[in-house]
């Protein structure tokens, strides 16, 4: 109970979720607290904290808790046979283009899996989240992570026909100072970053755009529209210039393609859902994303 309170953030939330009254669930976690010899929890008007000895205590439980439903999804057969729930999250600018398709096949295949499909842009900690497994792009720093690349994703500015004709073609980083821009605010793709092919030196432009938007989708809806160049993943415009509704510029000066990975924590022994999704999903995803790591010649 005090784990499923902190989760949720306060003790109402928890005795909803739990389906028991919050008197029960208050007097629980006060005899808890009498056990133990020490105060867990604070309590204000607004949210829960931990004491030092309740993170301590909370960390402990949740990782008897797991060892507890791995045992039980053993015993169920998920170790054995491929059934069961898996939680997958996602940047939200691969989801539906090129993870979902995989994800709708997987699900075909293999009936008794369910998904659990998180998209956003921040990278979830997998075990707080109890996520299974994660696509992720960017570098990735040390962890405990099990990692594999499933592909290579160019990093490109493109800008509609009619706005170049009426601001002209930028010719080098520099010529995007003052000149229209949307931006998409993404972690990975803020500030625009640029590398010079002789000198490999970095010139960043980051000055106010003319419109700053929360989605792929809507900067490249914006830069059809004439709104301003915008900086993408390629296969986030790659439909638009094929239709020749938007034009790459800048090519020469593209920083290099950005990774793209499946990962998951490691484990003495994958439940073989997990193991069906990655042997599944990687060879998919690697095909889907062939086309948008390579680099124009320079």
């Amino acid at each position: 109970m005090l784990v499923s309170s902190v989760e949720e953030g306060s003790l109402s939330a928890a005795a909803r979720k739990l389906r028991i009254p919050v008197a029960t669930l208050t007097r629980n976690v006060n005899d808890l607290e009498a056990t133990v010899g020490t105060k867990l929890l604070v309590r204000t008007t607004r949210k829960l904290l931990l004491t030092d000895a309740g993170a301590d205590y909370v960390a402990a439980a949740r990782r008897i808790l797991e060892q507890v439903d791995e045992q039980e999804r053993r015993a169920a057969g998920e170790f054995t046979n491929p059934r069961g729930e898996l939680v997958v999250t996602t940047p939200v600018q691969v989801a539906r283009l090129r993870v979902l398709p995989v994800i709708n096949q997987f699900l075909t295949q293999f009936p008794e899996i369910r998904i659990q499909l998180l998209q956003s842009d921040r990278n979830i900690d997998l075990v707080d989240s109890h996520t299974d497994v994660a696509i992720r792009i960017g570098r990735l720093g040390d962890s405990s992570l099990v990692a594999t690349r499933v592909g290579m994703l160019r990093v490109v500015v493109v800008a509609s026909p009619q706005l170049l004709k009426k601001h002209g073609v930028p010719r080098s980083p520099e010529d995007l100072h003052g000149y229209p821009r949307v931006v998409f605010n993404s972690p990975f793709l803020s500030p625009w970053r640029f590398r010079y092919p002789d000198s490999n030196e970095i010139h960043t432009v980051s000055d106010v755009p003319r419109l700053l938007v929360s989605s792929p989708d809507a900067a490249a809806d914006a830069a059809i529209d004439g709104v301003g160049a915008t900086l993408l993943l390629e296969h986030d415009v790659a439909e638009a210039v094929r239709a020749r509704k938007l034009r790459f510029i800048l090519q020469q000066f593209e920083v290099d393609p950005i990774p793209v990975h499946l990962v998951h924590l490691s484990r003495d022994m994958m439940p073989v859902k997990l193991r069906r999704f990655i042997d599944f999903a990687a060879p998919k995803l690697r095909e889907a994303l062939a086309d948008f790591g390579r680099r124009p010649s320079r």
